[in-house]
């Protein structure tokens, strides 16, 4: 009797385990839906309580505590103690929500919705496209926002292509790494159960927001920036390494799909990814350039693709297609992934 009770019990609490295990699976997939229904149909949230515009504030805050430190050890203190002050906020409201599944699902899925963008990156291509019709100053006003160089005296080809350089790249870090993170440390938790662990698959793409934060406020070598700005963009750079090839061959198959240049595509990203000083943004850039047939150049630093049509505005619309499709590809397959994962569990 006490041998069948003891196996009764085994059985009831694998039972439980394997419950609570395809709870949390169904909580990962079905929060990233609804934080990627809440980016498409709302978009950003406010600025006020915007976790971003947070996180930038906690950076700027710790930029004037270490900036006249004169050594690389400065960003290192900055990423050390802005990655403390983030996960201490993000534990509080953890603790506050974490009884209410409801509250806890909500609160969850709004702050992984922040952590990337692919309403505002889309729209703001398009934007600029309809500025571009509309007059040629309008539209380099609005292309100054989405990159560093001089828009002054940009002619349309050269606007055209800042704004593709600009959407493509971005899709790295506003969408495929983040969600990258986030399934791998779902795997993780599913294999590994720990305390907490929701709020640790949170934390995790909610650093990597962090990092890509810290890179883009810190990370350029100017005289200010150049020590305290280092070991950020190292960071930045690592963490996207991984993602940023694999987004690079989604729009390869992107591009197949949209009756593109699908093998000069391939072609272009393998031959020019590595011309950009950045070691991870070439390739996306460089993907959309050979499945479009056009060159993106930036002045004094690369040349990606070959000039085999001259670039259009219309060829902003293709590019969004593109980076469109590669996201929802990414998406799928990585889900995909993640169920084949479990059900081999």
């Amino acid at each position: 009797m006490i041998e069948y009770n003891e196996l009764l019990n085994n059985i009831i609490l694998i039972n439980i385990d394997n419950i609570v295990l395809f709870n949390l699976f169904l909580f990962i997939i079905f929060s990233l839906l609804f934080s990627l229904a809440i980016d498409v149909l709302f978009g950003e949230l406010p600025g006020k309580i915007h976790p971003v515009v947070i996180l930038g504030s906690i950076i700027d805050f710790f930029k004037t505590k270490f900036i006249n430190i004169k050594n690389k050890i400065s960003g290192l203190l900055l990423v050390i103690c802005t990655s403390i002050i983030s996960s201490i906020l993000l534990l509080i409201i953890y603790i506050i929500i974490k009884n209410n599944i409801i509250l806890l699902f909500l609160i969850f899925s709004i702050i992984l919705s922040s952590t990337f963008s692919i309403n505002m990156l889309l729209q703001t291509a398009i934007d600029v496209k309809n500025d571009l019709n509309d007059n040629i100053e309008k539209a380099r006003k609005s292309v100054s926002y989405l990159v560093s160089r001089n828009t002054e005296k940009l002619t349309e080809s050269f606007i055209v292509s800042a704004v593709i350089e600009s959407l493509t790249e971005n899709i790295t870090d506003s969408y495929v790494a983040p969600i990258f993170y986030y399934f791998i440390f779902g795997i993780i938790i599913l294999l590994c159960p720990i305390q907490f662990q929701l709020y640790f698959l949170l934390l995790v793409p909610m650093l990597y927001r962090l990092s890509n934060t810290q890179d883009a406020m810190l990370g350029y070598k100017t005289d200010e920036l150049i020590y305290i700005g280092f070991i950020p963009a190292k960071i930045d750079d690592i963490l996207n390494y991984i993602p940023s090839r694999i987004a690079g061959f989604f729009i390869v198959i992107s591009s197949f799909l949209l009756n593109l240049d699908w093998k000069n595509s391939f072609k272009v990203m393998i031959r020019d990814a590595r011309k950009c000083p950045s070691p991870n943004s070439g390739y996306t850039m460089a993907s959309t350039a050979g499945a479009l047939n056009i060159q993106l150049i930036k002045k004094d630093t690369y040349i990606l693709g070959d000039n085999n049509k001259p670039i259009i505005a219309d060829d902003i619309s293709k590019a969004v297609q593109l980076s469109k499709l590669s996201i929802i590809l990414f998406t799928i397959t990585i889900i995909v992934l993640f169920i084949i994962i479990y059900v081999i569990l």
